[in-house]
């Protein structure tokens, strides 16, 4: 599975891109620590080359914190706003980041092929001892 994303070219969507992702973070801790939301962290913004929307990619979403972020989407759409100087404040949309779930496939390949080595190694060092020499 190959995880593709298109990354921002142009210097003012690279600084958008960064702003969202820091805005957003801070206000999703601070619903953290009102106990408003679990814990979220923010891997990456994208925002659209018209800058009209935009994709916030989290470690991890499950359908309880979907909900509450879209319910809250107006009030970080405001945030944003106010924070800063855009003719049009991106529309926001959550989504689990890919890449999390592509580098957690790959660990779990290399624990099982760390395993099957290790096996492997035991087998054959078993192998190696041979029979038991005879007693004189």
């Amino acid at each position: 599975m190959t995880v593709r994303r298109r990354t921002a070219t142009y210097p003012r969507a690279l600084r958008v891109n960064q702003v969202l992702r820091q805005v957003v973070a801070e206000e999703l801790e601070r619903l953290a620590d009102a106990d408003e939301l679990p814990m979220l962290t923010v891997t990456s913004v994208e925002v659209a080359a018209d800058m009209r929307s935009a994709v916030v990619y989290l470690a991890s979403l499950d359908d309880a914190s979907a909900c509450a972020l879209e319910e809250r989407r107006g009030h970080l759409q405001r945030l944003i706003g106010s924070q800063m100087t855009m003719k049009r404040t991106p529309r926001l949309s959550f989504r689990a980041d890919p890449a999390i779930a592509s580098g957690s496939r790959v660990e779990e390949l290399l624990r099982g092929l760390h395993g099957h080595d290790a096996q492997h190694t035991d087998d054959t060092e078993h192998r190696d001892e041979g029979p038991p020499a005879p007693t004189p």
